[in-house]
């Protein structure tokens, strides 16, 4: 039966109002085409085609229209940027429709048109995204095999998402896979859209209830490594089986130990430690390939245009961030996302609903809201993470989150999003490129802060020095470089060294003696964030939270041989800055805390400083030097005997016994201070210093030259002492300072400030011994 023709029909009441719908649908911006999903369904191809025909028409005669208005009636430039925006997304509809109704099978003339609209969709999406009803549209024509492998492509690299991207939309895309329409290569690029993608789906409990389809998947050699990032970001705590581990275990040995079957392993022993005791690496490294890299760009640029610019770096204290954002630079985004829980988190503020109603509905408590700590404690069991884990770096209650819950899965996410952050949008450490150096500096300032906060370092940071050292010239972002260095988690340290360490000590004795200061002091950092760590385990010889399953001892081994690497240090930096005072202070504050670990941190274990350093410190000619050495010996007295009271339960209950070459090294240190600073009888036979030194440099009587009246460093006191009984003497008679008068000196030397040779003289030697 043939449809009544153009003249019978009545314009108004067939098509017009469909064009219409279009039109509205046309001008409106990404974030309104969220918000007005439910758009009306389309009529079917066999029983509209004349009307459908009449509406392409009339689209593209509203098209050609607008061009000529664009080039010769228009002069607003606003204007006509708005309205190149409406023209754009009018035929972002069109292409998206020529999509969903498939490929046409005709002349030549149809593959133009394919070109067209393919550009179309690309254009659009590379500039403002696209919609998430857009990318269900799309993912299901990509998956569904429609068209070819190179338009599926390219499809799927501009899928870029405007705001967010549906979990159902992602769900549906999946079952195509079982069709098995698409090739190889589209599911490879598929997978790695979804890694790229992970943290801009909306929820992901419908995607874990796949997690058995996906972890089938790695059957496929090409996809395994794809399969593995994608699980890794998705596995929960129960998602850990023994038949799954048997399985990747099974993989590995068909496969060879691939990074990505070892990431996925540690994970699930990370989970569940027990159910895996096959030795992995300990040594957090790069186990997968980014897969941000195609779409990387192009989400800064989505994100910079719909959200606006981000706020500066703020500090952690215990409140919200919701600080305005301050005034940036057009081409500098930050990079911290804006704190965004999910879209179904902004219903209440949408349709006029309370807060109380929206959870009782939802049953989840959405982050923007969270404004105080008690706030945080009433609704933690409830508390829906941000989309982006990236979030709550600013966020001082959401760290305080993190602390408390101990949820190993947010702590992945962060990790994961931290990871690809530093390693690749951070690429500052790239030679000869420091373009956003502030920009970068400020992140970094974000991430020690919420280390600080958290007294934890980010397994992140670690693998991101790891590939950025080697490359790094010690000027560029050096503050925030050290105090990373200061975070590095406790691990081996024979595998941290050659990573680490090695290409520090490059930097350190190639540098100024302002560099050397800065790498000591963050190496004193480093040493107490571990001697914390470590004793916060004492009494449990494996450390079970830690994925590295360090032993104990172990630990132990590493904060030595640590204590030793910076005794090696320091002792080359002094000579080559020719013994500088100014750089001995910082090596003297590093054995300050190294001194009282026994003591401090009840740790078993004591390591003195190298002779090189301890002599360098007895013969300054500072006396702030002198004073501080004599405290830190006195330290070493105290735990040391602490260790020796202790030795009887030691034997009993513990394997780490002190060796008795610490004590005679430490006897021998205080034998030679006794001997210079009190009876003036130095450097006996086998000491350290040779006499001869002294004689060929032409101190012929050296012995008395080193104690408390005659030592360089304290002659200025000396004097100062015999001056007050005779103001008017011209010259001073430095040995009458002898008997009484000796008691009366040391009581001046105390009164002056030197309240570490104080304690040194009290502990070690006996007053009614005065020479």
């Amino acid at each position: 039966m043939r449809r009544a023709g153009p003249v019978h029909l009545n314009p108004g009441e067939v098509w017009t109002p469909e064009v219409r719908g279009l039109r509205t649908c046309a001008v409106m911006s990404p974030q309104k085409r969220v918000k007005n999903s439910e758009t009306p369904k389309r009529t079917s191809r066999g029983s509209n085609s004349y009307q459908t025909n009449l509406l392409d028409w009339k689209l593209k005669e509203d098209l050609s229209n607008s061009k000529s208005i664009l080039k010769h009636g228009q002069n607003n430039p606003v204007e006509d940027y708005e309205h190149a925006d409406d023209q754009a997304e009018d035929a972002l509809q069109v292409a998206v429709r020529y999509f969903e109704k498939g490929p046409f099978k005709t002349s030549q003339s149809k593959d133009k048109t394919l070109e067209k609209h393919l550009k179309t969709v690309e254009n659009v999406a590379w500039k403002n995204g696209l919609a998430p009803e857009e990318i269900d549209i799309l993912l299901n024509v990509t998956l569904s095999g429609k068209f070819g492998s190179a338009v599926n492509a390219r499809m799927l690299k501009c899928m870029i998402p405007a705001t967010l991207i549906s979990e159902d939309s992602v769900v549906k895309a999946v079952s195509w896979l079982c069709v098995g329409k698409c090739c190889s290569s589209t599911k490879v690029l598929f997978y790695r859209w979804l890694v790229a993608m992970f943290d801009f789906i909306d929820h992901k409990e419908k995607i874990n209830l796949l997690y058995g389809f996906f972890f089938a998947s790695l059957q496929d050699d090409t996809l395994c490594p794809y399969v593995c990032h994608f699980l890794y970001l998705l596995t929960k705590k129960e998602n850990v089986k023994p038949f799954r581990v048997r399985k990747l275990l099974d993989l590995q040995a068909k496969m060879g130990k691939q990074p990505y079957l070892q990431a996925l392993l540690s994970l699930y022993k990370f989970f569940i430690p027990t159910l895996i005791s096959v030795s992995l690496p300990v040594k957090k490294k790069i186990f997968f390939k980014n897969s941000e890299n195609l779409w990387k760009t192009a989400i800064f640029a989505v994100r910079q245009r719909n959200q606006g610019p981000s706020p500066e770096p703020l500090k952690l204290m215990l409140g919200p961030a919701n600080v305005r954002p301050g005034k940036r630079k057009w081409n500098s985004p930050s990079l911290i996302p804006v704190l965004d829980s999910s879209s179904h988190s902004k219903e209440y503020g949408k349709k006029g609903m309370s807060l109380s109603d929206y959870l009782g509905r939802n049953r989840s408590f959405p982050v923007e809201q969270l404004k105080s700590f008690p706030q945080l404690l009433q609704n933690i069991h409830c508390l829906e993470l941000p989309s982006q884990m990236g979030a709550v770096l600013n966020n001082s209650l959401l760290l305080h989150y993190i602390n408390c819950v101990r949820d190993q899965s947010v702590l992945l996410r962060l990790y994961h999003w931290l990871s690809q952050t530093l390693q690749e949008e951070c690429i500052w450490y790239k030679v000869n490129n420091y373009e956003h150096g502030k920009e970068f500096a400020n992140f970094l300032d974000t991430v020690i802060r919420a280390e600080c906060f958290l007294q934890e370092g980010f397994y992140s940071c670690e693998a991101f020095l790891y590939k950025s050292l080697p490359l790094w010239d010690g000027s560029c972002c050096r503050s925030q470089f050290l105090q990373l260095v200061c975070w590095i988690p406790i691990s081996n340290f024979s595998e941290v060294k050659p990573v680490i360490f090695d290409h520090l000590t490059q930097l350190f004795f190639t540098s100024t003696i302002y560099f050397k200061c800065s790498v000591l002091e963050c190496l004193k950092e480093l040493l107490q964030n571990w001697l914390l760590w470590l004793s916060m385990d004492i009494h449990r010889k494996t450390v079970l939270d830690s994925p590295l399953e360090t032993t104990f001892g172990g630990s132990m081994n590493s904060v030595s041989e640590l204590i030793h690497y910076v005794g090696w240090l320091s002792t080359n930096a002094m000579r080559l800055e020719s013994n500088s005072t100014f750089l001995l202070h910082f090596v003297l504050d590093f054995y300050e805390k190294v001194c009282d670990i026994y003591i401090n941190y009840n740790i078993p274990l004591v390591v003195l400083f190298p002779p090189g350093i301890f002599y360098l410190a007895l013969l300054s000619l500072d006396s702030s030097i002198l004073n501080q050495l004599c405290y830190i010996m006195q330290r070493y007295r105290k735990n040391l005997t602490a260790a020796k009271k202790n030795e009887l339960v030691l034997k009993t209950k513990s394997e780490f016994i002190f060796s008795s070459k610490t004590y005679q090294e430490y006897n021998h240190y205080l034998t030679a201070m006794v001997g210079c600073l009190w009876t003036s009888k130095p450097f006996q036979k086998g000491s350290y210093i040779d006499s001869e030194v002294f004689k060929k440099v032409g101190v012929a009587k050296y012995k008395k030259s080193l104690n408390l009246v005659h030592h360089p460093a304290l002659l200025s006191y000396a004097v100062s002492f015999l001056l007050q009984e005779r103001p008017e003497e011209r010259t001073v008679n430095m040995s009458s300072i002898r008997g009484k008068k000796w008691n009366w000196y040391l009581d001046y030397l105390f009164s002056e400030g030197l309240q570490g040779l104080k304690l040194f003289i009290r502990s070690s030697i006996h007053r009614s011994s005065v020479p």
